[in-house]
């Protein structure tokens, strides 16, 4: 009786543990259906194993990443719409792993909310177990926060851990790039995770509701277009690694925009010579430009612009890589190459004038 008593109280200072009970029962499923070799992806216990042996190392280095959504989260509250965002949440985690070269293993999510919403849920939930699914990552544990008062109705927060392996002697660190190398742009899907807090303010001051029919994408409306998941760009990228020497640097363009992110992997004394000619802006990225009249540095530094991922690749190994990468669904085009840096910035950008601005 106690007992029943001490659980209503907590129940009605807003925390609800058979609801979160119920959530857990709802995606062991979910779990299950994302083990690989390594991992048994169950759920319940206070701690996860994986065996390292097991998924086939031999003399392993562990990487580790943690990321969030950012408030791409506020769209996919204001709209209902959480079928994807999970596809965001580890695609920024496992997409920054295989930028070292290692493959993702395993996966751990963190949701928080005001109150638990069982539906809700397990449909975010869901479509993390999906895009784990989708690049051979077991999702073995999380952490579901029931928090009343420290959110709004409604609201939650997400924030992903993902680790993964990479054998000692095929650590991606950039340090092969060289002067002449060819830079490799992959296409993007779309505004991926970034610049949100900019876009949310673009939408408001557009009068637009995010019902709206999307003014870059016909047939959508303006909250579905800006929702479209991040790109998964591990399955490709590993491939290209796999096949063969050449890829010397990959680097995934996320908060920074194509301006910030490739100079990162680069050796100090080079850069990233990028003719923005070579893509056509994605109309989502042009409207908010023109939208916001945005500087084109500014939409360089805060967007991806339509290039996701970028490859720098020796001369005699580009068309193997490009071949490579779209025979895995990658749209590839040859953005730029690598050149001294001199006094200069890390990344040039050229021919920017069909850009808005």
């Amino acid at each position: 009786m106690a007992d029943e008593q001490d659980r209503q109280s907590y129940r009605r200072a807003g925390v609800d543990i058979d609801a979160g009970n119920a959530l857990v029962e709802a995606i062991k499923p979910l779990a299950k259906a994302t083990a690989r070799p390594g991992a048994a992806a169950g759920l319940g216990g206070f701690g996860a194993l994986f065996d390292l042996r097991a998924a086939g190392f031999r003399d392993p280095i562990l990487v580790a990443t943690t990321d969030g959504v950012g408030t791409k989260l506020k769209v996919a509250i204001a709209t209902g719409r959480h079928e994807t965002i999970g596809t965001d949440l580890v695609a920024m985690c496992v997409n920054d792993l295989v930028v070292q070269g290692a493959e993702p293993l395993f996966f751990l999510d963190y949701f928080a909310t005001g109150k638990l919403e069982v539906a809700a849920g397990q449909t975010i939930v869901a479509g993390i177990a999906a895009a784990c699914k989708a690049v051979g990552c077991a999702l073995i544990g999380g952490e579901t926060a029931e928090m009343p008062g420290m959110y709004a109705a409604g609201d939650y927060d997400l924030a992903g851990f993902a680790v993964g392996a990479v054998e000692r002697d095929a650590v991606l660190t950039g340090a092969g790039v060289a002067a002449g190398d060819v830079v490799l742009g992959l296409a993007s899907s779309g505004l991926h995770s970034n610049g949100f807090s900019l876009v949310r303010r673009i939408v408001e001051d557009s009068g637009l509701g995010y019902a709206a029919p999307a003014p870059f994408a016909p047939g959508m409306s303006l909250g579905e277009a800006l929702l479209a998941p991040t790109r998964l760009y591990v399955k490709s990228c590993l491939a290209a690694l796999r096949g063969g020497n050449g890829v010397n640097a990959f680097a995934h363009i996320t908060g920074g925009g194509l301006l910030e992110n490739i100079p990162r992997v680069l050796p100090e004394g080079l850069a990233a010579e990028i003719d923005a000619s070579r893509w056509t802006l994605p109309p989502v990225f042009a409207w908010l430009g023109r939208e916001a009249r945005l500087d084109r540095d500014e939409m360089a530094r805060t967007f991806n612009c339509g290039i996701g991922m970028v490859a720098a690749v020796a001369p005699d190994a580009v068309e193997r890589v490009a071949t490579e990468l779209a025979s895995h669904g990658e749209t590839v085009f040859r953005i730029g190459e690598i050149v001294p840096r001199g006094d200069g910035p890390g990344t040039v950008m050229r021919n920017r004038e069909g850009w808005p601005g």
